[in-house]
């Protein structure tokens, strides 16, 4: 006789459930982006929160680790919008259009949507589902074929954001910075954004997350990128969290022939976080470069999941992922590279490394392939260590002291994948973060 056996419900997939019904009748978006909506939350609530009994979330128990749901943010007051208004940019001084979100709702009178460059539309994800923009709803929740968790829950309760057009040919000069700041009291924040980037166009986003250092939020964020036959696109996420919040985001792509599509995340902050990026080559001969850097300390939790799905014929794809770890920190790196049938000519090369600085630091390494074509190059490595005790004696030799002769060898360590970056400015301000990171130190 065979047995039926259902998970018992805990209490944070309980209050999930909760939310979900108290808010899905002034989520924005009717029709099928209700149905959508009602499918991803019959998904997640089918699955639960995931847990170490799935392979892709073994390292990020996220059922153990997420032990209550928080509600569901409500907008930001006025003291919330000055307190965004005055706090230093994490990207400096570096030019760009900024566009703010606070709480996860978005705050036009601190964005600058004035003088668009032609080519570009610019909208609030809750303003777009709320008139049902066909240019939204023939793309959210059909980039990729994904049965992700987090995924089907942010689908679910996915409130604003920003989508994001780029016609045709157009090229949008100044990056665009997505900037979140999360709530200063125990809330949740589901946000949801769509970015559209037609052939042969081009631009630059920026998505930083900051909240403050005392409040106990959760973040789950998404985006869904669309990137055409021969567009070029950058995309650099910086997580600069409070060091109680839990994050977790997801980027799905599917990237068109002969384009190049370069992606960094860097992360500093946050309690717990996990990274999911989703990758879909869909047309021949495109370059793409993935990497990222965790600089981590405390008992800080990272979770780097990254899949590459080469469709297509002669794709090169390049991933380089580097941590820094001191204290109790945890640093999990998952990639995996898969060749489909007939995507013959692919080249890729995945490497992780991690840097040890304290004996209680931990470091978990998975690189993967599946390669289901012959005429291919693909490989993948792992590394994880101490720093090098013959290159600190060298430099501790020339008069150099340790502290700063530890700070020289760590700063080229990370250094190597912040160099993929192509935007100069920003390049500096993320090596300037580095360096200012490390100087911290005890």
């Amino acid at each position: 006789m065979n047995v039926d056996v259902k998970p018992m419900k805990t209490a944070a997939e309980l209050s999930l459930a909760g939310v979900y019904a108290t808010a899905k009748a002034r989520l924005p978006g009717g029709g099928a982006v209700a149905a959508l909506r009602e499918s991803a939350f019959r998904s997640f609530d089918a699955q639960g929160l995931p847990h170490r009994r799935i392979e892709e979330w073994k390292y990020t128990d996220l059922r153990a680790l997420m032990r209550e749901a928080r509600t569901v943010a409500a907008p930001p007051d006025a003291a919330a919008k000055d307190r965004a208004k005055v706090a230093p940019c994490v990207i400096g001084d570096v030019e760009c259009r900024r566009i703010v979100f606070i709480n996860g709702v978005f705050v036009p009178e601190l964005s600058d949507l004035s003088a668009l460059e032609p080519g570009l539309t610019i909208l609030s994800m809750a303003e777009a589902l709320a008139k049902g923009d066909v240019r939204v709803t023939q793309h959210l929740g059909k980039v990729l074929d994904n049965n992700d968790a987090a995924l089907a829950l942010n689908t679910a309760l996915m409130g604003d954001g920003i989508f994001i057009h780029v016609a045709a040919g157009a090229a949008v000069d100044k990056p665009l910075h997505l900037s979140f700041f999360g709530p200063d009291t125990p809330a949740s924040v589901f946000t949801r954004s769509l970015v559209v980037v037609e052939k042969a166009g081009r631009a630059m986003l920026i998505e930083s997350h900051e909240g403050a250092s005392d409040a106990d939020y959760q973040v789950n964020a998404a985006i869904e990128l669309v990137v055409g036959d021969e567009a070029h696109v950058d995309h650099v996420k910086l997580i600069a969290e409070g060091v109680k919040a839990l994050h977790v985001s997801t980027l799905l792509a599917s990237i068109g022939a002969r384009a190049r599509f370069n992606d960094f995340t860097f992360t500093t902050g946050g309690a717990v976080v996990r990274n999911q990026v989703f990758l879909r080559f869909d047309g021949a001969d495109t370059v793409a470069g993935i990497r990222g850097a965790n600089l981590l300390d405390g008992k800080q939790h990272v979770d780097t999941t990254l899949v590459a799905d080469h469709h297509a014929v002669g794709c090169q794809s390049r991933e380089l992922f580097k941590a820094v770890l001191d204290g109790d920190s945890h640093s999990i790196f998952q990639g995996k590279i898969i060749v489909q049938p007939g995507a013959q000519k692919t080249d890729a090369r995945m490497m992780t490394q991690a840097l040890l600085l304290s004996d209680r630091a931990e470091s978990d390494n998975k690189p993967e392939l599946e390669i289901f074509a012959d005429d291919v190059q693909c490989g993948h490595g792992a590394t994880a260590g101490a720093l090098d005790q013959n290159l600190l004696f060298y430099l501790k030799a020339r008069g150099i002291p340790q502290k700063e002769a530890e700070a020289l060898l760590i700063q080229s360590f990370v250094g190597e994948a912040i160099e993929g970056i192509e935007h100069a400015g920003l390049r500096e301000v993320l090596l300037e973060a580095v360096a200012a990171h490390l100087a911290a130190r005890k």
